[in-house]
């Protein structure tokens, strides 16, 4: 059995590509692959009707939100929350708010300052360790007056930080979810922007979700390209240019997954369930060691490191034998990673943790 511990692009539903298989060469008898299909045909035309429909259940969207399907990624959305969002106030260049928590808020933080001028409120690297390994209180965050919106990164794919809580302020929260959208509850009302890119926990690289609340639609900078425009993408379906056509079809494929899973609740209680096992494991055992503060730890993304870390490729090694794959950390931090998103199923977790609890067992001295 091989399991996918990968941040990005991530594991899929087994039975997700196994429909995507059926369909290739014929969608729905329609003599034609997703692929080939006019966007503006009635076929695609409904595949895109179902996947929006379903995403707005998902997450119980309400109604003056807006959801769009764009193309680059978080972090082309780097750019374009700011383009679309700093014309909301009067003044130029307008007050951008950021809570930097990990890698992903650095780098929004350095493409917002293209368009805006950022205030970084809180930075956790402030922490005695000097390392993104926990969340600084809201009560200690250097808030601005005038502020066109706060951003955060609900979870640091790389670092491992996830906040359980929201933040409670008076301006437009605009939150990047790509590693942690549909993977537990949320209240979308809380925010005035969510966006992420699709290949953690919705389908493949090459979509990019935008739920925008609709008043904040309309407040483009001039520079902002027509087609990475809220207003003009709203005002066209997701249809101004061409969208990323299979991509939603793999989308509405996972929703019509999650939706057969019991939906959002159920998946978080499974994925609390397959992170305390990990995490427990890691802090009763001799040879690993995770550094991030428990309160803010990850569901999704769980980096762990050997307290000898001689032991990495051995490790690393071992464990692809065992079909444990993409397991190593990121260049940035080191160490190891294991990405749990939705489509992992608890045995691939239990897998690890047996062949994490081999290892020290091997490796003991």
């Amino acid at each position: 059995m091989i399991y996918n511990f990968s941040a990005g692009p991530a594991v899929l539903p087994k039975e997700v590509l196994q429909q995507a298989a059926a369909e290739m060469l014929d969608w729905h008898g329609s003599g034609m692959s997703v692929m080939e299909m006019s966007h503006r045909g009635a076929e695609f035309m409904s595949i895109l009707a179902d996947a929006q429909h379903n995403l707005r259940e998902l997450l119980a969207v309400p109604d003056n939100y807006k959801i769009l399907f764009m193309q680059g990624g978080a972090i082309a959305q780097n750019a374009i929350v700011p383009m679309n969002l700093a014309g909301v106030k009067t003044e130029q260049p307008a007050t951008l708010d950021y809570v930097c928590t990990g890698s992903w808020s650095v780098k929004s933080i350095k493409e917002a300052a293209k368009y805006g001028r950022v205030q970084v409120v809180a930075d956790a690297r402030n922490h005695p360790s000097g390392k993104f390994c926990s969340i600084p209180v809201p009560d200690s965050w250097q808030l601005s007056a005038d502020a066109a919106y706060l951003h955060l990164c609900t979870n640091e794919t790389i670092d491992g930080v996830e906040y359980h809580f929201v933040p409670r302020v008076n301006v437009p929260i605009v939150a990047d979810m790509s590693s942690s959208i549909l993977s537990r509850q949320i209240n979308v009302a809380d925010y005035g922007v969510i966006y992420g890119g699709a290949q953690k926990n919705i389908g493949p690289a090459g979509l990019t979700i935008v739920i925008v609340r609709e008043d904040l639609l309309g407040h483009a900078l001039p520079c902002c390209p027509s087609a990475f425009n809220w207003k003009t993408v709203a005002d066209n379906d997701s249809m101004f240019n061409t969208p990323p056509t299979y991509a939603i079809y793999i989308a509405g494929l996972v929703f019509q997954w999650i939706k057969r899973q019991g939906g959002v609740a159920a998946l978080e209680k499974i994925n609390i369930a397959k992170a305390a096992l990990l995490y427990d494991y890691i802090d009763g055992s001799t040879l690993y060691e995770n550094r991030i503060q428990k309160d803010c730890r990850s569901r999704m993304n769980v980096p762990f490191f050997l307290r000898d870390e001689s032991l990495n490729a051995a490790f690393l090694s071992a464990a692809k034998v065992l079909g444990l794959l993409q397991l190593k950390g990121h260049s940035s931090v080191g160490g190891m990673r294991a990405s749990i998103y939705n489509a992992m199923p608890i045995e691939g977790v239990q897998a690890l943790v047996n062949f994490m609890h081999e290892f020290q067992q091997q490796h003991s001295r």
